[in-house]
């Protein structure tokens, strides 16, 4: 039976007059009275109280006869049957048929009104289901039919049988029969792969489309062999065969086990890197979803969307278009790439920090957060890349934002952009990036994902560019000198603490910065961080992390929290030395007993240790107290052996430290000295340039002496730089693809504690939802070097 046929057959003998209908006609009942106060009229006018006509409310009842009354209710009642049918049934009514209306009041629907809608709704359910079983009857007896004449040698045949199927599965109940025909599937997939017929490929990749949209279709494709077939239809010219195919690996990649690799030895990626070259922006933002489905986590895929050309063709699409979803699938491919250490120059080459930095002001969230976690990758890439002005500018607003991570994000980036590079420190320092950062660590408090790469872009941009003296007193007239002191103790960790260390060494050139760090009290900070540090190195005694008194801390140069306690003492006392060119600064700093440590540093064997103490004591000897306890603590032996050593500053700051020593000894003391330095000298052919007449002390050398600034997060082999007898892995080694140390304690297998000698406590202040710093410093420098 034909399923209109059925439909007809069951609307008239079921519920038309039918004996179990529930609805008779009414020609044989007896008329109800338009005054009446029966129930029933209920259903016919929605309710007594619109039944009942008071006089009072001014209806003109004396205008009607007791016969006209009567032939009003008979024809009310004889078509009854038709309004019931208007609301349940309205197509099976003659064409121009006038019903009388019961409907006093047009805000009030009768009750026969009210059932128009669940009644319409329930005959369609039950239509539905007599035609589902009628589709699922016929496709069940079509389908061996349509398998043979599938796998038909004439072309035509199988044409016309490719398009009957595709019709079939555009029903729900036929595509159930179908998928669950793994020979009607085989059979489908035979066609795409064998023919060279337009139609019946067409036909055939509609159906899988089809049947792709459920889970069982799905593996019904895959174990049929369907990924290599689909595959190679990635090369046809014609646009609804490839978005058919796109969208059916599409939605194979993101729900069906094993489609990833079947793609990938299928030669899927460089098919779909070569449609990035097309222009509907729909298609291509399923293909740049399907290219990081298929990146994320595969080095091999990542380098074969490189040699594809594919970082060149993603970069373009970052500049030209303007879809959203295309923009925010095609920054999450960059962002699964930039983690690469062989896509990230390619990238950075591209233009794609430029093209990225067009989007920093897109109102989609996502498509910005995905922009900045790429260019957080790329940027320890990018330290020489020209024209960032734009992105410089982007940075510094984003630093404003309510959200955590992009204020993240931007802190990060624009720490390692302004990492030796002279002409982004300028641009930041002109469009405001000095208060912006400033106000961003204040607010920050203890979190420490935002301090500490805000800290670091700081530390930049107050040493070695034209704007740097502005930076330093920018920052004091900004009000960040307590916040950045009050940095340098708990619950500070390692690495926050070492940049905070660097930053004041810079902030102290500024003469105008000492008063208030003095008052902020940095420089007993500065020396209790050195004197833990200086016992670490010694192998002393420490306390653990859990407040325990450990055995014996491990050999010098072990890390805590990825930062080596070397590092520290280079720090405090390099931003000691330059704290120690004022005299009040001298003054404290000698009455801290930290004098013996200085000289005990003198034989350090880090040069670097041994430049950075003998600056210190040749500003500290400036005063004779000071020079007279140097003297006391046998740092004359030490400081002659120095005049020899390969290091110019070295030798430079201990032949001033020994003059000013001997200032007031005069005779045979200075001559001697003066041998000695003559003697060393000579070796350097510096004897008639070094000095001068007046013996005075040189200007500082560190400056002079190749400071460079450290890409964040991988920390600087030398807060003060400059050569050091050990060094840490370049910053471009092997792309670090999950978070790793991220633990609030020390660092893993150290004995060291946290900063300070006593338990923390609940001095945490991290939010357990945001990501944490890097704690290991050989971790290439990226929180975000994740595909996350």
């Amino acid at each position: 039976m034909q399923g209109n046929k059925g439909v007809d057959m069951w609307q008239q003998g079921h519920y038309m007059g039918g004996p179990d209908s529930g609805i008779q006609s009414g020609a044989a009942t007896q008329a109800h009275s338009l005054t009446g106060h029966e129930m029933d009229e209920d259903m016919d006018t929605g309710g007594q109280e619109q039944v009942i006509f008071d006089m009072d409310q001014g209806f003109p009842q004396s205008g009607y006869t007791q016969e006209q009354v009567d032939e009003m209710n008979q024809q009310l009642n004889q078509t009854r049957s038709q309004r019931v049918r208007a609301a349940m049934f309205p197509e099976t009514l003659d064409e121009g048929l006038e019903i009388p209306s019961t409907q006093l009041d047009p805000a009030q629907p009768t009750a026969v009104q009210r059932l128009s809608e669940p009644s319409q709704m329930l005959k369609h359910a039950v239509v539905n289901l007599i035609n589902y079983q009628d589709d699922a009857d016929l496709a069940t007896r079509a389908i061996p039919e349509l398998i043979k004449l599938l796998n038909d040698e004439d072309q035509v045949v199988v044409s016309q049988a490719a398009m009957m199927v595709h019709q079939l599965s555009k029903k729900e109940a036929s595509r159930h029969a179908i998928m669950n025909s793994p020979q009607m599937v085989a059979a489908l997939v035979k066609a795409i792969a064998n023919t060279n017929d337009l139609e019946s490929t067409k036909g055939a990749v509609g159906t899988l489309h089809n049947l792709s949209m459920h889970r069982q279709g799905l593996l019904a494709i895959f174990k049929s062999g369907g990924i290599p077939a689909l595959v190679k239809l990635l090369s046809s010219p014609v646009e609804s065969v490839l978005f058919y195919t796109i969208t059916t690996l599409h939605n194979l990649l993101l729900h069906q086990e094993g489609s990833k690799m079947a793609v990938r030895l299928a030669g899927g990626l460089q098919k779909m890197v070569a449609l990035l070259q097309r222009n509907n922006v729909k298609f291509l933002a399923i293909v740049t979803d399907c290219l990081q489905i298929l990146a994320y986590g595969n080095q091999e895929s990542k380098l074969i969307i490189l040699a594809s050309q594919g970082p060149l063709e993603l970069v373009r699409i970052m500049r030209s278009y303007d879809y959203e979803k295309l923009l925010w699938t095609t920054s999450r491919v960059l962002k699964v790439l930039s983690v690469c250490s062989s896509n990230k120059p390619a990238i950075v080459e591209a233009g794609g920090m430029q093209a990225l930095a067009m989007h920093l002001g897109h109102p989609s969230q996502r498509l910005v957060q995905n922009c900045l976690w790429t260019l957080r990758n790329l940027s320890d890439a990018g330290t020489k890349i020209e024209n960032l002005d734009n992105l410089m500018q982007g940075l510094v607003q984003l630093l404003g934002s309510t959200d955590v991570n992009i204020v993240t994000c931007a802190a990060g980036i624009l720490s390692n952009l302004t990492c030796n590079n002279q002409k982004n420190k300028v641009t930041v320092c002109q469009v405001g990036g000095i208060e912006a950062l400033v106000r961003t660590i204040i607010a920050a408090g203890d979190r420490e994902e935002i301090t500490e790469p805000a800290v670091c872009a700081l530390r930049h941009l107050t040493s070695r560019h034209p704007e740097c003296e502005v930076s330093q007193n920018a920052v004091r007239l900004q009000g960040g000198l307590p916040t950045i002191v009050r940095l340098m103790h708990p619950p500070s960790r390692w690495p926050l603490v070492k940049a905070v260390i660097g930053l004041i060494r810079n902030l102290a050139l500024c003469p105008a910065n000492h008063a208030p760090l003095r008052e902020n009290g940095s420089i007993p900070r500065l020396v209790h961080l050195l004197i833990r540090a200086f016992q670490d190195t010694q192998g002393v005694s420490t306390l653990t992390r859990g407040g325990s008194r450990g055995s014996t801390s491990q050999a010098a140069g072990s890390y805590a929290d990825g930062v080596r306690m070397e590092e520290i003492v280079e720090g405090t006392v390099g931003a000691l030395h330059i704290l120690a060119r004022e005299g009040h600064n001298r003054a404290i700093i000698r009455g801290l007993s930290v004098i013996p440590i200085f000289v005990q540093l003198l034989y350090n064997e880090i040069e670097n240790i041994q430049r950075v103490a003998a600056g210190v004591l040749c500003e500290l000897a400036a005063d004779k107290e000071g020079a007279a306890m140097i003297e006391q603590e046998g740092a004359t032996a030490p400081l002659t052996e120095l005049l020899h050593s390969r290091n110019e500053g070295v030798a430079t700051y201990a032949a001033a430290v020994l003059f000013r020593m001997s200032e007031d000894k005069g005779g045979e003391y200075t001559k001697r000295l003066s041998q000695e330095l003559k003697s060393s000298l000579y070796q350097r052919g510096q004897e008639e340039n070094l000095w001068g007449n007046d013996h005075m002390a040189p200007a500082d050398l560190q400056e002079v002496l190749g400071q460079v600034d450290s890409v964040y997060g991988q920390g600087p082999p030398s807060v003060a730089s400059g050569p050091r007898t050990y060094t840490h892995p370049g910053y471009d080694g092997l792309p670090v693809e999950e978070l790793q140390g991220m633990g609030i304690g020390s660092h893993p297998g150290s004995t060291y504690g946290q900063v300070q000698d006593m338990d923390m406590g609940g001095h945490q202040g991290f939010d357990t939802d945001m990501p944490q710093p890097p704690q290991d410093n050989n971790q290439v420098a990226a929180w975000y070097d994740t595909d996350l």
